[in-house]
């Protein structure tokens, strides 16, 4: 038997929701059951769609290093920024995508402070791209279902 995760969490979830939720008595635990339920839906989203998001935004914050790099003349975070120019997205486990996302995103805070302090159209300009790649990281993590 193979275990397809997003079928199964799907099954789990339309059981405590229909099956379950509607058989206990006590409110509290059918409000957990329910809640649990839509967790475990969003768990589903989230399980077809988490190493494409974290792909796609490791790469997006690495085109805006490139060109940070026009922009940046601080010695410690260009090095920073050029050494993270490297993929090591040979290990495409989400765990591993996640680790890099988290890595890429701590240069990206250090970036975004310091072009707030820089001068002149290339730093707006960067600092413009930064403020989008951030809306649209929230835009790839919506859930589809409400209330989330």
């Amino acid at each position: 038997m193979k275990p397809d995760v997003d079928r199964v969490l799907q099954l789990l979830s339309e059981t405590l929701m229909f099956d379950l939720a509607p058989k206990l008595q006590d409110g509290y635990a059918q409000s957990t059951a329910q809640i649990t339920a839509m967790l475990l839906t969003a768990a589903t989203e989230e399980w077809d769609r988490g190493a494409q998001r974290r792909f796609d935004e490791n790469a997006a914050i690495r085109a805006l290093f490139r060109e940070a790099l026009g922009v940046v003349g601080k010695p410690a975070l260009r090095s920073d920024l050029e050494a993270s120019l490297k993929p090591s997205d040979a290990n495409i486990r989400i765990s591993a995508l996640e680790r890099e996302n988290n890595e890429l995103r701590r240069v990206l805070i250090r970036l975004h402070a310091h072009v707030e302090e820089l001068e002149g159209e290339a730093a707006r300009s960067l600092e413009d791209g930064i403020w989008a790649e951030l809306l649209e990281s929230t835009v790839r993590r919506k859930i589809s279902i409400a209330p989330f």
